[in-house]
């Protein structure tokens, strides 16, 4: 089976667009943070220069998945890429010509922030279309290995790039490798035209489609009843691991131990993407949050203090069980959503998935002062695999199918 995806011009070219863009991408945020600091001098302008990203890319999401819907995904995808090559290289020539500027930063990362809403949606929804139904787990186990491989390898390349080169040449290289992605999906051979008919006024036609994939995204319980219960996960686990985790984990052992759990994790990442791309379940979906709920050991392994073996034990553990999730809803996503829907009803689980994170970042200083550090990493571990297992109860996520067992 891998060789006869491979073996598909289109998906590989995807697939080898996807490899060089996502290594450039996690890249960038170590080369932008460097950069940033070295130019100003001021963490706070590294602040304003994510959220400057952050938010129009709340604030878009829903009309790219209307537009992914709407027009060509590939169009989308291409346009996208050369954007953010754009503007990723704008930020590049400030920094290399020593005119760093906050303002003219934030204002490229800004419109950065902007694309990335539209083609996140659109990513999602173009896979179906590049190979047969009964391939999309294999699909997006390949996808997902080189997502979670350049995950691991980008911030480390980044940082030996940023110490031989310097911040500026390493953000050109994430602009070149968009424009590189670019040429790739242009060799996409798929449809150019609208996917389903255009209202009479683009204003007109944008809002029916977003009030389209809302109703849409509300008529499909199994959809909405899993993003709502991952909504709460993401709210309670992304700030408390991303905040506290490196503290604790100092507390409990060293620096260099958040290090090793770090990487354990990534392992397990890279372990159940292989393991996913052979493993044929009836009820894909139910095995995806059953592996989910995995996430919450490290937080609760935190929580009770436990040394450095079996926090990295846990880390591997939340690695295999974010893997298999992860592959797991993409693929019920791709499998069971009508083409012409996928992107709207992708962008409604992405902003509700990103919205509550800042929420859960914000928060989790206050209440760590208030509750303890080490007691509200475990209250957040509790809700987090509570939460993960919920949507099994109902009957619409156990009992949806998989579609390589009906092949």
């Amino acid at each position: 089976m891998s060789s006869s995806l491979i073996r598909q011009k289109d998906f590989r070219w995807f697939l080898t667009g996807q490899l060089v863009s996502l290594l450039g991408s996690s890249m960038a945020p170590v080369a932008l943070a460097f950069a940033v600091l070295d130019a100003s001098g001021s963490a706070s302008d590294l602040g304003i220069i994510l959220a400057a990203h952050m938010l129009p890319l709340l604030a878009f999401l829903l009309v790219g998945g209307a537009v992914a819907d709407r027009f060509s995904r590939r169009t989308v995808l291409v346009a996208g890429s050369l954007g953010s090559g754009l503007t990723q290289g704008g930020v590049a020539l400030l920094l290399l010509t020593g005119h760093y500027s906050l303002f003219f930063v934030a204002a490229l990362e800004l419109i950065n922030g902007v694309l990335t809403a539209f083609t996140m949606p659109a990513l999602r929804g173009v896979v179906p279309q590049l190979v047969d139904k009964t391939q999309l787990q294999e699909a997006n186990s390949l996808l997902g290995s080189v997502r979670n491989a350049t995950k691991i390898l980008g911030p480390s390349l980044s940082g030996v790039l940023v110490v031989i080169v310097g911040s500026g040449p390493a953000i050109a290289f994430d602009a070149l490798t968009y424009l590189v992605a670019a040429g790739c999906l242009a060799r996409l051979s798929l449809s150019t035209s609208a996917t389903r008919p255009r209202s009479a006024t683009m204003l007109t036609g944008m809002l029916t489609d977003i009030c389209y994939g809302w109703a849409e995204f509300c008529r499909t319980p199994w959809v909405w009843v899993v993003t709502v219960s991952f909504c709460l996960v993401n709210l309670v686990q992304t700030g408390t691991w991303q905040i506290l985790g490196p503290e604790l984990t100092k507390q409990i052992s060293s620096e260099a131990a958040w290090g090793f759990v770090l990487s354990a994790r990534g392992i397990g990442l890279l372990v159940m993407g292989a393991l996913m791309y052979r493993m044929v379940v009836r009820h894909l979906l139910r095995l995806g949050l059953l592996m989910g709920a995995l996430g919450a050991l490290p937080l609760l392994a935190l929580g009770a203090h436990l040394h450095t073996p079996w926090l990295i034990a846990a880390a591997f553990l939340a690695g295999l069980g974010s893997s298999a999730l992860g592959i797991s809803w993409d693929t019920s996503l791709q499998e069971h959503v009508p083409s012409h829907a996928l992107s709207r009803i992708s962008s409604y689980d992405n902003l509700l998935s990103f919205a509550s994170i800042p929420i859960g970042q914000l928060c989790v200083g206050p209440l760590a002062q208030t509750f303890g550090a080490f007691r509200l990493t475990m209250i957040a571990g509790i809700i987090y695999m509570i939460a993960a297992v919920i949507p099994l109860a109902s009957c619409a996520v156990r009992q949806l199918p998989h579609a390589q067992t009906l092949k």
